[in-house]
């Protein structure tokens, strides 16, 4: 039987980057996944992920990497990587239903020696609380038996600067052996790791990123907000103060936060520590402001509308962009969604357009897709800029749009256009 160096547990957006670069170096890669379609799509040289193209694929596939649904390759792997999604659930509470599950998988198939490294992105403690006593119900000890540690993924889709492998590399073990094994793995493709002193440090420190942008993002949001009644354009304010060479780093405001890591990890975070039995105030806040943003978006379209003399109900309404963040297919916790759907509530006619969008639903209604951009603008009685996709001719949005929201900041504002 085929032994492999690396088994890839969720072959998603964080999995199979990881898949390409240790592939790349060497190593034998197998990737186990759950859904038939993208085993059968990844075998195929079909990619579903944005950061990896066919031709990427086929050059792994070249060198061995093979996707399966059979667990059992987990037995004959040296190191197994658990990089699966950790949503909220209804009540924003963290769902690790999909972390168990591959650890309880994982655990069917332990072999002494092996490392076993969480990605997924989750409360401190979880690798030690959860995941640590479902891998040693196979009867192997951690630390002792097998190694166990915690690696943060830090994938930012569309990058074009920074990937995998010169993204440093956040690394903490159950152990100090644990740690310096895990070290020593991603030290094979990736430039730097940064060793952390346990896995709650290296699960914080995730936290700690994200909470970090989740909290200046709201900031900006809401003095978007109150700059726009007091008749000051934030935009330019934020490009003045970009301008000191210290003590500040630019946001700014948008519709609201989508992908998986600014809306959900920082609510893992207010999550444990209201289990000390007090809340996280700046983390629930930042939440509050930002889940705000797409009425107020919706609230500022119709003002816009209504100084025209028109309203939204019966109005044609041309959404550009539908994905979380530009240039990427990615609809993950998207502003769009929330924005289209209050649109629809106060009786808007939708259309939208998107390079990397083919078919857009909002709650099981099919949203028009608009091919021609400068016709799409032309025709709309308001257009929302929501996703700056560079392939949007800002100057045909600027020349044709009847009436132009921008809550980007991208447009030259004029008698039609109005920022955010």
């Amino acid at each position: 039987m085929t032994g492999y160096d690396l088994a890839v547990i969720g072959l998603g957006y964080v999995g199979m980057p990881l898949a390409k670069e240790a592939t790349a170096a060497g190593l034998r890669v197998v990737g186990f996944e759950v859904d038939p379609r993208k085993v059968d799509a990844l075998n195929a040289g079909r990619s579903y992920i944005d950061d990896l193209t066919d031709a990427d694929l086929e050059h792994m596939l070249a060198h061995g990497f093979s996707a399966t649904l059979d667990e059992t390759v987990l037995s004959r792997s040296r190191t197994v990587v658990i990089c699966v999604p950790t949503p909220l659930d209804e009540d924003h509470r963290p769902d690790l239903s999909a972390v168990e599950g591959a650890t309880a998988t994982v655990a069917r198939n332990l072999a002494p020696g092996t490392l076993v490294v969480l990605e997924s992105t989750t409360w401190p403690g979880t690798t030690d609380e959860v995941a640590r006593p479902l891998l040693e119900s196979s009867g192997l000890v951690a630390g002792k038996d097998f190694h166990l540690a915690f690696s943060p993924e830090r994938i930012d889709p569309g990058n074009p600067k920074f990937g995998l492998r010169n993204t440093p590399k956040v690394v903490g073990g159950y152990t100090a052996a644990c740690r310096d094994v895990a070290t020593a793995f991603y030290a094979q493709f990736i430039e730097q790791v940064v060793p952390v002193s346990g896995t709650r440090e290296a699960e914080m420190a995730k936290l700690l990123e994200n909470t970090y942008r989740h909290v200046n993002i709201a900031l900006v949001n809401e003095m978007a907000i109150f700059c726009d009644e007091l008749g000051i354009n934030l935009w330019e304010s934020i490009e003045a103060a970009a301008t000191k060479p210290f003590g500040f780093q630019k946001f700014l405001p948008g519709p609201g936060v989508g992908g998986h890591c600014i809306p959900v990890d920082p609510s893992y975070l207010s999550y444990t520590v209201r289990k000390l039995g007090y809340p996280f105030r700046f983390v629930e806040l930042a939440q509050e402001i930002n889940e705000r943003m797409p009425s107020y978006v919706v609230a500022r379209a119709q003002r816009l509308l209504n100084r025209h003399r028109k309203a939204v109900n019966g109005s044609r309404v041309l959404l550009l962009g539908v994905t979380y963040k530009p240039d990427i297919a990615d609809e993950r916790e998207t502003p769009a969604l929330p924005v289209a759907r209050a649109l629809m509530e106060l009786g808007a006619d939708l259309v939208f357009a998107d390079p990397y969008v083919r078919e857009w639903t909002v709650d099981g209604v099919s949203v028009p897709r608009e091919e021609n951009l400068a016709k799409a603008v032309a025709e709309a009685d308001i257009t929302l800029l929501l996703q700056q996709h560079a392939a949007f001719d800002l100057t045909t949005v600027e020349d044709h749009g009847t009436l132009v929201l921008d809550t980007r900041g991208v447009l030259a504002e004029g008698e039609r256009v109005e920022r955010l």
